[in-house]
């Protein structure tokens, strides 16, 4: 009875330890005067949490065709080759090329040629506007042979920022898609597993995985003259802490995490630590989730929430590879009971050797 007494004693001293167990978790639950929803996962936990498509286009970007590449645009810019049959023609000499200085569409779409006037250009293919110019100074120089050539401009062209190939670039036939604009640019110079790529259209925004823009035809949406095109690592971590193979700040390394596959990237549970019944997921669940785990709808605020998966339990290792890891997510695998009790009789024991020791030095 003394011995137990001096073990708890030294127990509630407060032997190292990595945090809390769980019976101090659950003490801080909602239903214990806490501030903290736990729940066991389960099924229904599972798919009460299950994010949807975080990633992917819309079918504003989906059901976007292509655009002509041949087109003409508001700022881009144009040159003209003129050829005349007459000695002292408009523009040159006969059978000499005479080259226009290079003309800008402007915003409303119009160019100003000499002799045919103002015309517009926007919406019309160069072969188009050929005819449309030869056909106005068809009466004041017999026969002229015009040939209009297009250098993609300010009206259409993307940029691109990020991890790879940077600058504005003209959308040509060739590279009239994004995983074309892509290549053309440089690729990119992250892993390509774990690479977003966001392309900015006006007011609308739509991000999808690298791996599956080169994956899926759907995903390899049409260009469009302004888009802005953004590269990037993705940035999403996660926190691991307590009896786990490595205590650490850890970044996710592909698209998609769960509670196993998390736990296996930490370097699995400590064998001789480790409380398999006791992995604690901590979160701060958004007013939505929060009322879809509980199966309320009166919540307005983010709620903190500590999910518990139990691997002991016949499903449990299932549920855990179904359970989705998210960003700021805090893994937590509490110390099993008796590691204290273990931690508590070394120090008995080491404190029983040394009275020994100095009993025996001092001749007692």
């Amino acid at each position: 009875m003394a011995l137990f007494v001096v073990a708890f004693t030294v127990a509630s001293c407060g032997l190292p330890r990595p945090g809390p167990n769980k019976r101090e978790i659950f003490a801080g639950s909602v239903q214990q005067q806490g501030n903290a929803y736990i729940v066991s996962v389960n099924d229904r936990v599972v798919q009460a949490t299950a994010e949807g498509a975080s990633v992917g286009f819309s079918d504003q970007f989906l059901k976007a065709g292509r655009i002509g590449a041949d087109t003409i645009r508001k700022g881009d810019r144009l040159l003209f080759t003129v050829y005349e049959n007459v000695e002292e023609g408009l523009f040159g000499t006969a059978g000499a090329p005479s080259t226009l200085t290079e003309i800008t569409v402007d915003q409303s779409g119009f160019i100003f040629v000499p002799y045919a006037g103002r015309i517009r250009a926007a919406g019309n293919t160069p072969e188009q506007l050929r005819g449309i110019i030869t056909r106005k100074l068809d009466s004041q120089t017999p026969d002229p042979q015009f040939i209009v050539a297009r250098a993609a401009g300010d009206g259409s062209t993307v940029s691109i920022v990020g991890a790879g190939g940077q600058g504005v670039f003209p959308i040509e036939a060739s590279t009239s898609t994004l995983s074309t604009m892509i290549a053309n640019a440089g690729g990119v110079t992250t892993d390509p597993e774990n690479t977003r790529v966001t392309v900015i259209r006006g007011k609308h925004k739509g991000t999808v995985w690298l791996e599956d823009l080169f994956e899926s035809n759907k995903q390899d949406i049409a260009l469009r003259p302004g888009d802005r095109i953004l590269i990037q690592e993705d940035t999403r971590r996660f926190t691991a802490l307590g009896a786990t193979g490595g205590q650490s700040l850890v970044e996710f390394p592909q698209p998609t995490m769960t509670a196993i596959e998390a736990i296996a990237f930490m370097g699995g549970l400590n064998s001789n630590l480790a409380d398999p019944t006791g992995i604690f997921i901590f979160r701060d669940e958004s007013p939505e989730f929060a009322n879809r785990v509980l199966g309320r709808n009166d919540f307005q605020t983010p709620k903190r929430f500590a999910y518990v998966l139990d691997l002991t339990e016949p499903t449990g290792v299932f549920l855990g590879r179904d359970f989705a890891i998210r960003d700021g997510d805090t893994i937590y695998v509490t110390e099993a009971p008796y590691v204290q009790w273990t931690k508590t009789l070394s120090v008995l024991t080491s404190s029983v050797g040394a009275a020994q020791s100095l009993s025996a030095a001092s001749g007692g």
